[in-house]
């Protein structure tokens, strides 16, 4: 996934086939990428990625990893998000790397 990186922060996405929550996440990390440089969205089907689901102790979908720039998990999330809370978990993300307050 490291060269899938976004250059500031990457929200990625675990996914499944029939799960309908799964579809509106993707429509709220889309949105939310696109509204910030340097973002990018990554979407795995879960069921074809079962060895890194189980690496990353993946329960359900949907569920959101929101990562640094270097890839380090900052903030998770299972269920569909809120566009605040992304939002929010962005600029957690970014303000680590950024070295604002």
């Amino acid at each position: 996934m490291g060269d899938r990186l976004g250059e500031r922060a990457t929200l990625v996405q675990f996914s499944s086939a029939f799960c309908a929550p799964c579809r509106a996440t993707r429509r709220v990390l889309d949105e939310v990428a696109g509204m910030v440089p340097g973002v990018t969205h990554v979407e795995i089907d879960a069921e074809a990625n079962l060895p890194l689901v189980r690496r990353l102790e993946i329960v359900r979908t949907p569920t959101v990893l929101v990562l640094d720039a270097d890839g380090r998990e900052v903030r998770r999330a299972t269920g569909q998000p809120r566009r605040a809370d992304v939002i929010a978990a962005l600029g957690e993300a970014v303000r680590d790397r950024d070295g604002a307050s």
